[in-house]
């Protein structure tokens, strides 16, 4: 297939693999796109490089660009962007695949959510949501022509899930900015959207409480009677990032086998 032909794109953060980002760059380079990928350095950068490496060579694209990132700094993502213009000169789209929050504040027992402090907020607000500007602001500036960024998000931005808490707030506030921005850029013929996956079973969705039950309730509860798995948001974002998506922009698309659908 060769939907994302000519095209060039950045995709941040792929954790390992099972990441939803490593998914999204895998169809994403099936479809002919040349991609370049961010990673967080945490407190080993070469250590983190290396399991990096490991999933890009899993998925068939050890040879891709890479570079650190964390999000939370400016100068870093002052940094990644101007290697990455160095590198590809512009590109065509972006991929927010990111997200934190601290999972003292993700357990499903009454009270965690009002516990929620303000610098637990505060840190999952930023990293979350905010950098989803920050990243736009300086991806804009490499899309003479337009372009798509896309980010990721859950069902816990819309209604309230048990155990996702301050996440949940976060993701709600990710959405909306990818609604300001879709206004903000669309003079720039750029457009934004997000993805509302089910839960996978990524290395964050993990950490929040009560997980296990999510997935068992969803396969009971979704009209297909099923999870989904990363290779369909994967897919899903080479739809959004392509031409054939070309008249929409500020949309939550879900990928969610219909989960979200359906009431009591």
């Amino acid at each position: 297939m060769d939907l994302l032909t000519g095209k060039t794109g950045l995709i941040l953060n792929i954790a390992n693999d099972r990441s939803i980002a490593a998914h999204i760059a895998n169809h994403a380079v099936k479809n002919g796109a040349k991609c370049g990928f961010g990673f967080l350095p945490m407190d080993n950068p070469e250590k983190s490089q290396r399991r990096v490496r490991k999933a890009m060579e899993e998925f068939g694209f050890a040879d891709g660009w890479l570079h650190p990132i964390d999000v939370s700094k400016d100068d870093q993502i002052e940094q990644f962007f101007a290697a990455a213009a160095k590198q590809f000169g512009t590109i065509d789209f972006l991929v927010h695949s990111l997200a934190f929050a601290d999972r003292a504040f993700l357990q499903k027992d009454p009270g965690v959510f009002t516990s929620t402090t303000r610098a637990a907020f505060a840190q999952a607000l930023d990293i979350s949501a905010y950098s989803l500007i920050a990243l736009s602001r300086a991806a804009a500036g490499l899309m003479p022509n337009g372009g798509s960024i896309i980010a990721l998000t859950y069902l816990g931005g819309e209604k309230v899930v048990p155990g996702y808490n301050v996440m949940g707030v976060a993701k709600s506030a990710l959405e909306s900015t990818a609604r300001y921005l879709a206004f903000d850029l669309g003079p720039r013929k750029i457009r934004v959207n997000t993805i509302s996956a089910g839960p996978v079973r990524t290395l964050s969705a993990m950490a929040v409480g009560g997980i296990d039950e999510m997935f068992a309730h969803v396969e009971r509860k979704a009209p297909l009677h099923r999870n989904i798995d990363g290779d369909e948001v994967g897919k899903t974002a080479v739809y959004l990032l392509s031409d054939l998506s070309s008249g929409v922009t500020g949309e939550n698309v879900h990928a969610d086998s219909g989960f979200s659908i359906v009431g009591l």
